[in-house]
C-alpha cells in the first residue's frame, strides 16, 4: 500500500491521458463522482482490493450515448497506470469509462434533474452521501451546455460553467432556511436523548448508558459537519470527516472521552464538553440569536444537558421561507432513517420524506 496513487489522482491522468483523445470533436463532460471512497478522497491502498480502478464518467447528449460508449470502449487500452480498464465493479464486469447523459444519471443519483429547479422537498429527500457524491470528486472537463431540460440555467449558475459544473454549485450547499431547518432537527434529535445516558447510568445501566452516549456522539459529528456546511457521510467515514475539520481535534477528544468512559459521569463530562463546543460554533455561524453555551441541570435532577431544542427554536425562529415553517421537525431523509435500503433508492426516500414532511412529492 506504500506505492497506492489516489483513486481520484488515477483517474484524472486516465481521462487525460487514455479517454480524452478518444473524445476528440465530441462535447462532453467529464469527471469522477457518484458512488466511490476516492470521489470523497477517503481511499486508501485497501481500496485497491475491489470495485476500484481507474474510472471516468463521461456525459454527453442524449442522442450520442450508445454511439460514443461503443467507440470508447472498443479503443480503450487493457491497462491503464497497472490496472485493468475492465474491472468488477459493484458485482459488474464493465469498462472504467461509463457514458451517460446527465440529466439521466442526476435522476438516478438524486431522483430528480437539479437543472430545472430544486424544490424543498428535493433538498430534504437527497441523503447527504448522495449529495457529497455529486458535489465532491472532480470534474476534468465540462463541456456540455449549462441550461436546464427547460432550456433554464441552474440557480446559481454562472456564464463560464458548463451543466455538470453548474448543478455541483447548485447543489453545493443547503438554502440558508432549508439549513436553519435541517441543524434545528439535528439539535432535536439531541434534545430527545440528551438526559438518557445519566438517567440508565443512574439505575446501574452502564451499558444502556454508553449505547445512549455513542448515539448522541453520532448526532455531534453530524451536527458539527452540518454547522460547517460539510454534507456527513455514511458510517464509514463519518470520523473521517469530522477529523477534516478545521478545529476539529478538541471536539474529537471530547467525544473520544465519552466513547472510552466506564462510568455515566465520565460519559456526560465528555458529551457536555462537545455540547457547549457545538453551540459556541452555532453562535459563531450567526444564523440566529446567541444563546448560553454552558450546560445546565436537567429541571432538578443531576444530569448536565445543553437543552437543544433552545438552540432548534433559535434557528426555526429566523426562518423566513413559509414552506419550511410549516415542516414538522422530523427532518431530511437522513434524520428520518438510517436503512442503507432506503437511502440507496431515491424512490423509497423521497417517498418517505414526502410523507413525513406532509409535502407532496
Amino acid at each position: 500500500m506504500t506505492d497506492f496513487v489516489p483513486g481520484i489522482e488515477l483517474s484524472r491522468a486516465f481521462y487525460r491521458e487514455a479517454v480524452a483523445p478518444l473524445l476528440a470533436g465530441v462535447r462532453h463532460s467529464a469527471a469522477l463522482v457518484g458512488p466511490g471512497s476516492e470521489v470523497l478522497a477517503f481511499d486508501t491502498g485497501r481500496s485497491a482490493d475491489h470495485d476500484w480502478g481507474p474510472r471516468v464518467l463521461v456525459f454527453v447528449p442524449e442522442g450520442l450515448v450508445g454511439e460514443v460508449e461503443a467507440a470508447v470502449t472498443r479503443r480503450l487500452p487493457e491497462c491503464f497506470g497497472g490496472f485493468p480498464t475492465v474491472f468488477d465493479y459493484h458485482g459488474e464486469v464493465r469498462p472504467g469509462v461509463v457514458v451517460a447523459d446527465l440529466g439521466e444519471w442526476l435522476r438516478g443519483q438524486l431522483g430528480f434533474d437539479p437543472r430545472g429547479g430544486v424544490s424543498v422537498l428535493d433538498w430534504l429527500s437527497v441523503p447527504w452521501q448522495r449529495l457529497a457524491e455529486v458535489t465532491c470528486g472532480e470534474v476534468f472537463h465540462d463541456g456540455l451546455p449549462s441550461g436546464g431540460p427547460d432550456g433554464g440555467r441552474p440557480d446559481g449558475g454562472r456564464p463560464d460553467e458548463g451543466g455538470l459544473e453548474a448543478v455541483r454549485r447548485t447543489l453545493r450547499w443547503y438554502p440558508r432556511d432549508v439549513w436553519r431547518y435541517v441543524l434545528a432537527c439535528q439539535w432535536r434529535r439531541i434534545a430527545q436523548e440528551e438526559a438518557f445516558p445519566g438517567r440508565c447510568g443512574e439505575v446501574g445501566d452502564e451499558l444502556g448508558s454508553a449505547v445512549v452516549g455513542a448515539r448522541l456522539a453520532r448526532e455531534v459529528m453530524r451536527l458539527a459537519l452540518l454547522l460547517r456546511r460539510r454534507y456527513p457521510p455514511y458510517a464509514k467515514w463519518l470520523g473521517s470527516a469530522l477529523a477534516r475539520l478545521p478545529g476539529s481535534v478538541e471536539l474529537g477528544e471530547s467525544l473520544g472521552a465519552a466513547l472510552a468512559a466506564r462510568s455515566w459521569r465520565e460519559r456526560q463530562e465528555g458529551l457536555s464538553s462537545a455540547y457547549s463546543r457545538l453551540a459556541a460554533l452555532q453562535n459563531r455561524a450567526g444564523l440566529a440569536v446567541r444563546l448560553d453555551e454552558r450546560v445546565r441541570a436537567f429541571h432538578d435532577r443531576p444530569f448536565e444537558v445543553i437543552g437543544g431544542d433552545r438552540f432548534a427554536e433559535a434557528l426555526l425562529g429566523q426562518v423566513a421561507d413559509p414552506v419550511v415553517r410549516a415542516l414538522p421537525l422530523t427532518g431530511c431523509v437522513d434524520q428520518l432513517s438510517d436503512s442503507t435500503d432506503l437511502l440507496m433508492a431515491p424512490g423509497r426516500a423521497r417517498a418517505v420524506t414526502a410523507a413525513a414532511l406532509g409535502l407532496g412529492a
